[in-house]
């Protein structure tokens, strides 16, 4: 009889664990199916137990006052217990909606509480190359709670959004831009995302590409990243120098203050490259593509993470299969050498 009972019960939990999966399928395949269609996207996901992110696209467009001011003060909330010695007044932090209306915040809170506990803010910045405006997505500000740092965040802020937005844009590449100081920063973008420059690794070069993005993006988007006008570019080494006096003094760092990498080629980069007394930063330029993609989602998602398991296959099928067929048949944006048509009055 006890053997029958102990039979059961492990039936009755191996059931619980399938319908708990079954509900875990359900919720990220329509995250996934709302990434692809939503035009502006306002997504919420559970990323870690406990834990729910939020990605919203454009909120200086899509939300109405009230909801936009909640954000804004959410955000407020993480900056205030990052930076207790000052706040921030550039991008984000100004509540503008033409500056929000660039955004893409991701932001991480407490299920129970709904406290607010890490945001992530990208912008997309509109740049010259080759004569065409071309996109590019800057990753722009991270803030976590001090009190919950460590908690393995850092899959969700500096990458999920871009996989979201490249996937919805057909896994066609994707430029990114990152400014920063702080190795482990430096880093974690050189590791992820592909053709990054600068960058310690002995591959890395600066295309005419790298050039005329950085040369844009200084000249139109100092705003984005809290740079003055003041501050100097060197284009040798894509290094700003004294670049705290546009609104992000609050974000300066010593080199001890600043959080290292674990990989000691990109501290020692960064401290022989920037000059942290002056106030450097290092402007740093690269695509998020397949190769970029399967890295992240291999190396820094968790294993353990269905989101993950999902997003790998959907990658790999698309490579494999149907990619080139979907890239090819597309008549309305280039491919390769092939130029959208534009007969028929189209």
């Amino acid at each position: 009889m006890a053997f029958f009972w102990s039979g059961d019960s492990a039936i009755r939990h191996g059931l619980r664990q399938v319908r708990s999966a079954a509900g875990r399928l359900s919720s990220y395949a329509a995250f996934w199916l709302k990434a692809f269609h939503q035009p502006a996207i306002d997504l919420s996901l559970r990323t870690h137990s406990g834990l729910t992110t939020r990605i919203v696209e454009s909120p200086g467009l899509a939300l109405s006052q009230a909801d936009l001011d909640e954000l804004v003060s959410r955000l407020r909330t993480v900056a205030g217990k990052t930076l207790p010695a000052g706040d921030l007044t550039y991008g984000i932090f100004s509540g503008e909606r033409e500056r929000l209306s660039r955004a893409i915040v991701t932001l991480i809170s407490e299920e129970a509480t709904g406290r607010p506990i890490a945001f992530n803010a990208l912008s997309v910045m509109s740049v010259e190359l080759d004569g065409e405006p071309q996109q590019v997505t800057h990753l722009g500000l991270v803030m976590v709670d001090p009190d919950v740092q460590g908690q393995g965040l850092s899959w969700v802020l500096y990458g999920l959004t871009t996989l979201v937005l490249f996937a919805r844009d057909g896994l066609r590449p994707k430029w990114i831009s990152n400014v920063t100081q702080v190795p482990a920063v430096f880093g974690m973008v050189c590791d992820t995302f592909s053709d990054v420059f600068p960058s310690p690794d002995a591959g890395a070069r600066r295309s005419f590409a790298h050039l005329q993005l950085a040369r844009g993006i200084m000249r139109e988007h100092r705003a984005v990243f809290g740079v003055g006008g003041e501050a100097g570019f060197d284009e040798a080494r894509f290094v700003i120098t004294d670049a705290y006096t546009g609104g992000s003094d609050a974000l300066k760092k010593s080199y001890d203050a600043a959080p290292k990498h674990r990989d000691e080629q990109y501290n020692a980069w960064c401290m022989r490259e920037l000059d942290y007394a002056r106030g450097d930063d290092v402007l740093q330029l690269g695509r998020i593509d397949l190769a970029g993609a399967r890295r992240y989602i291999q190396r820094d998602v968790p294993a353990g993470s269905l989101p993950a398991l999902l997003a790998a296959s959907a990658v790999l099928a698309l490579q494999r299969l149907i990619l080139p067929m979907v890239h090819w048949l597309d008549d309305t944006r280039p491919f390769g050498s092939l130029r959208p048509w534009r007969g028929n009055g189209r």
